[in-house]
């Protein structure tokens, strides 16, 4: 059994208070083994994005024990969570957050400059095939590239996991289809950990370990022994 990048313990997440309260997490326990790509799959509203960004240091669980590796994030103070962000973690959300009056090389740069070790930014854009469109701003290219590109800055910090948030979401069959495959290469090459959060079942077929959620909690773990292509995936 390989270890884990992320082990959680009875998690819960709770947003605000008395009769009002709404209970995202309800107690997740589940451990995330090192170098798999996970989908975290479940309608909208079933806790997966919460999940997600309190792995990603992005929010914090109400009660609960959450660990990257053997560091418990729970105990991290404010500027130790920014730390961990920086030097451990990348995110790609399925809006693509670039800056319009960068190009797609400078977009990338914008990441390398605060990090611990990062990757040449030319490197980063070949790894996701776009080093020949480095110089082009956002609005010269299409959803699928801007989508690589917000990849490409992602991984130029060369981090230990990749989280997703519906990163096909806003793409057709084609261009989200070229994305997963730049997701599974990431993780082949690279050994890095990924995530996927989405409601999309057809791709759970591409991960290693599908884990389903549903009203806050895990229904269901999944591990797949024979994993398809992305190209094999419904859109």
């Amino acid at each position: 059994m390989p270890d884990s990048t992320y082990t959680t313990r009875n998690l819960r997440k709770i947003y605000g208070e008395g009769p009002a309260a709404v209970q995202a997490l309800r107690g997740v326990s589940l451990e995330i083994p090192e170098g798999e790509i996970v989908v975290l799959l479940g309608p909208s509203g079933s806790g997966k994005s919460t999940l997600l960004n309190i792995l990603g240091g992005l929010d914090r669980g109400t009660d609960g024990e959450v660990f990257f590796r053997d560091r418990d994030l729970a105990a991290m103070s404010d500027k130790e969570l920014t730390r961990y962000r920086r030097d451990h973690v990348g995110f790609v959300f399925q809006f693509y957050n670039l800056m319009p009056s960068l190009t797609a090389r400078e977009n990338v740069e914008l990441v390398t400059e605060i990090s611990r070790d990062p990757m040449d930014p030319g490197a980063a854009l070949a790894l996701v095939g776009l080093d020949k469109r480095a110089d082009h701003f956002p609005a010269q290219l299409s959803g699928g590239e801007q989508q690589r590109v917000a990849i490409a800055r992602a991984l130029a910090k060369q981090p230990d996991v990749l989280f997703c948030d519906e990163p096909t979401g806003a793409l057709d069959s084609t261009t989200g289809r070229a994305v997963l495959h730049v997701l599974r290469e990431v993780n082949e090459k690279m050994g890095t950990t990924v995530l996927i959060v989405t409601h999309a079942a057809a791709q759970a077929g591409m991960a290693d370990r599908v884990i389903h959620f549903a009203d806050g909690d895990v229904r269901e773990v999944v591990v797949n022994t024979a994993k398809c292509s992305p190209d094999d995936i419904e859109w």
